[in-house]
């Protein structure tokens, strides 16, 4: 989304094409391979408009997995989970392969962000503790259960980008049967 050159933006919408552009930056060289200038020249802009709108790269990388997050939550929701969820998280992944990388490939390894990583694996394990509930008897099992659930699907996503994201049509239900075999497993089916 570079803008023609000389042409003033309003401020949102600026901000939104520093985002973007910084996310597809970071998604390459993650958040110490990435300078500012990178992500300037990524945006087609100057290092001083980019500094108009952060303060630092720190502000501007958390900046970048805040907007992740909020898109994630929004495709994907932030309190349950059913038959519509690894669909909803596929797409989520597949439209914004960037930002799905960032969060769960990148930003794990970045011990000043990983509080971002850490959250949504904790609200996501809380998720899967209470639907879990009903095929599982609490205990060692369950919690078992409930921090793999996440894990296989985050991880099952993040392979299928990688792979180039092959057979879109059948993801998601094939992503699905890699989750239901550690629940059958955890159930002792």
């Amino acid at each position: 989304m570079a803008a023609e050159p000389g042409r003033r933006m309003p401020r949102a919408e600026r901000r939104e094409q520093i985002l973007a552009a910084a996310t597809r930056a970071f998604a390459r060289g993650g958040y110490a391979g990435t300078g500012l200038d990178g992500v300037a020249a990524e945006a087609g802009i100057s290092r001083v408009i980019l500094y108009r709108h952060f303060d630092s790269k720190n502000d501007l990388y958390r900046a970048v997995l805040d907007r992740a997050c909020a898109r994630l939550d929004a495709a994907v929701g932030t309190d349950g989970f059913d038959d519509t969820s690894i669909p909803a998280l596929v797409r989520a992944a597949a439209d914004d392969p960037d930002g799905f990388r960032l969060l769960f490939a990148h930003a794990v390894r970045e011990p000043e962000f990983r509080d971002v990583v850490d959250s949504l694996r904790s609200a996501s394990a809380d998720i899967a503790r209470r639907h879990l509930a009903e095929a599982i008897p609490d205990g060692g099992w369950q919690r078992w259960a409930a921090r793999l659930v996440p894990a296989v699907a985050l991880e099952a996503v993040l392979a299928w980008l990688d792979a180039g994201q092959p057979d879109p049509d059948t993801a998601a239900e094939r992503i699905g049967q890699a989750v239901h075999g550690v629940i059958a497993a955890a159930s002792g089916q």
